[in-house]
């Protein structure tokens, strides 16, 4: 298998995008490097690949550290693949203070799926991201799409209450909760809780498991449903695979109903909505920092507002209304 060459033209860029859509791991790999490090190319490839995307689902699985994510989303990829599903996993780790690159690694904790070729999996460091994401997850998300997945499986990086963002990307979000672990006292808080779509008491062999279940459960029935949705509560031991096919029927059920009623289509209006906006700031951001703005220019804006001649607010009006009209 030869490995994808950085393309320098049109056809550089076209055969790039032909063996991302026929799976080529290097150049999936290559495409993920490329867009994690915002390199320009990786635009241009993106706008490619959009059109060959579309066609996955993408399920979002968080939880508080130690929940066992890795392992749950290792088991879940196993259920899929004997589907016939191809798979791709983004496993979102925390950030090295030093390399900036991920902590963690996943793909150390999922050496069972190493040798099936029919999972891709990529661990992405946070790089100081907050929500659980890593900034470039969505557009992983499409390259794994255009690259055949048919199920991408998105494992945050488990920081707490607000881990919320992976939401805004997933189809469908799974909440992790382990007894014996302070998550029972979650049930009582907004936040993370209010963006699962099936809950999951991991780790269920553990005595407690059935005092979680009743708090969800009581939590469940006072809490309005806006989409007419309630939650499944399902457990799982996924060290040993048990309940995992509980959890895959419970996704199979959410999706159908999403489909039949409309859940599915405002969620990605929603999520493509938020997209567009994040990158027209991203942009504008850059667009004003990288073009119309000199460090002497900063420094200068800088003194003016120390020295209390102008105000902050509205020399950010006057540097956007120069990058705009440049």
């Amino acid at each position: 298998m030869k490995s994808a060459k950085r393309p320098s033209d049109l056809d550089g860029l076209s055969d790039w995008t032909a063996r991302v859509c026929a799976g080529d791991r290097r150049a999936i790999g290559r495409a993920i490097s490329t867009v994690e490090n915002g390199e320009p190319v990786g635009n241009a490839l993106l706008k490619l690949l959009f059109a060959k995307a579309g066609g996955a689902e993408v399920i979002g699985v968080t939880g508080s550290p130690g929940a066992g994510k890795s392992t749950l989303v290792e088991k879940l990829a196993v259920e899929y693949r004997r589907a016939g599903a191809h798979v791709g996993i983004i496993a979102v780790d925390p950030s090295s203070p030093f390399s900036g690159g991920a902590v963690l690694g996943d793909r150390v904790r999922m050496q069972g799926l190493a040798t099936d070729e029919g999972v891709y999996i990529r661990s992405m460091a946070t790089r100081g991201h907050l929500g659980g994401l890593a900034s470039a997850a969505h557009d992983v998300v499409t390259i794994l799409d255009a690259a055949g997945c048919n199920v991408v499986l998105i494992e945050t990086v488990g920081v707490g209450q607000d881990e919320v963002e992976v939401a805004r990307l997933a189809d469908v979000t799974l909440l992790l909760l382990v007894p014996g672990m302070g998550d029972d006292v979650q049930t009582f808080k907004a936040g993370v809780m209010e963006i699962a779509d099936v809950f999951v008491i991991n780790k269920a062999d553990r005595p407690g498991a059935d005092r979680v279940e009743q708090e969800l459960s009581a939590m469940l029935s006072i809490t309005p449903q806006p989409d007419g949705w309630l939650p499944p509560i399902v457990k799982t031991v996924a060290t040993t695979g048990l309940g995992i096919s509980s959890v895959r029927e419970a996704l199979g059920q959410f999706r159908q109903f999403g489909e039949k009623e409309g859940v599915t289509r405002r969620r990605r209006e929603a999520k493509w909505r938020a997209r567009l906006l994040s990158l027209l700031r991203q942009r504008l951001f850059e667009k004003v920092v990288t073009e119309g703005l000199s460090e002497a220019a900063v420094d200068e804006y800088v003194e003016e507002v120390v020295e209390r001649r102008r105000d902050p607010y509205s020399l950010v009006e006057e540097m956007i209304e120069k990058a705009v009209n440049s």
